[in-house]
């Protein structure tokens, strides 16, 4: 993986290619790049290049209330899986969630999207939760780590 290279988007360019990722995995709730600059305010958001390409993102949401609940979230373009950049990504937003102080990790997948759930199911996440999203037609599951 020496060619990976994981950065914090730090313009409109990286900022774009973050969208980019985020919209081909989510294509049920599509972000515009207003709304990833926003997101860039309140998480903490990387970006993982292969070379140049972009092939994976992540996104750590602090916790923000008493139960020091964090959520963290990689997502690689399925081309690119199955070849630890999930797990880098993963790992990375484990540290930071953790160095927020988090002391319950969760994250969130789109049913749609089964390598993914596979992913969170194979490092040690449980379903907690599964619903719609005004508009939607395709499931959103919470997950806690245990």
């Amino acid at each position: 993986m020496s060619d990976l290279r994981i950065e914090h988007p730090d313009g409109d360019a990286t900022l774009k290619d973050w969208q980019h990722v985020h919209n081909v995995i989510i294509p049920t709730h599509v972000l515009s790049l207003d709304e990833v600059r926003e997101r860039a305010l309140r998480n903490r958001l990387e970006i993982a290049y292969l070379d140049d390409d972009p092939v994976g993102c992540s996104t750590v949401r602090p916790p923000t209330d008493e139960s020091r609940t964090a959520t963290v979230i990689a997502r690689v373009l399925a081309a690119h899986r199955r070849r630890g950049f999930g797990e880098e990504l993963y790992a990375r937003g484990l540290n930071q969630a953790r160095e927020l102080g988090a002391k319950v990790i969760e994250t969130v997948v789109l049913s749609s999207n089964e390598d993914g759930l596979r992913f969170a199911l194979k490092h040690g996440f449980v379903e907690t939760e599964r619903y719609l999203l005004r508009g939607d037609t395709i499931p959103w599951i919470d997950l806690r780590l245990s």
